[in-house]
């Protein structure tokens, strides 16, 4: 018994679990979120559109039997519109993300360039030959 807690720990406290739960988590926020959003914002600017139409009220009726066709065509308009908020919030984030990698790389401190002392063209650092007029480069030391 023992040993197959020990096996659960190790599993369960794995990094790979851990940040699946916590991606999890953030998943079900964002989601929330995002129902929201199309709750409280899109639905109504769409019933203005439509003239207030609820898609679920829609229905055929078949002898005695209702087919709510509504009700399936409101899910996929639902998951449309999900669908296109969740595009839209990732791009926003996708920006914002790389606005910050953008102002680290400005920051960072570049290398200068190592020119051939040759034909004066850009080299790699650990050359020992130039690639563009094939000279023997001399061997810098470093300090």
């Amino acid at each position: 018994m023992k040993k197959l807690w020990n096996e659960f720990k190790a599993f369960a406290f794995k990094g790979n679990v851990v940040d699946l739960a916590v991606g999890m988590m953030i998943g079900s926020a964002f989601t929330a979120i995002v129902t929201a959003l199309v709750n409280s914002i899109l639905m109504p600017l769409i019933s203005l559109i439509t003239g207030k139409v609820s898609f679920e009220q829609m229905k055929w009726v078949v002898g005695q039997t209702e087919i709510p066709y509504g009700m399936f065509l409101q899910a996929i308009f639902n998951f449309l519109a999900v669908a296109v908020c969740i595009f839209f919030l990732v791009k926003l984030i996708n920006r914002l993300t790389a606005l910050g990698k953008k102002k680290e790389a400005e920051e960072a401190p570049k290398e200068p360039a190592r020119l051939c002392p040759f034909c004066f063209s850009e080299i790699h650092k650990d050359a020992t030959r130039c690639p563009h007029c094939t000279s023997e480069l001399p061997v810098e030391t470093k300090h």
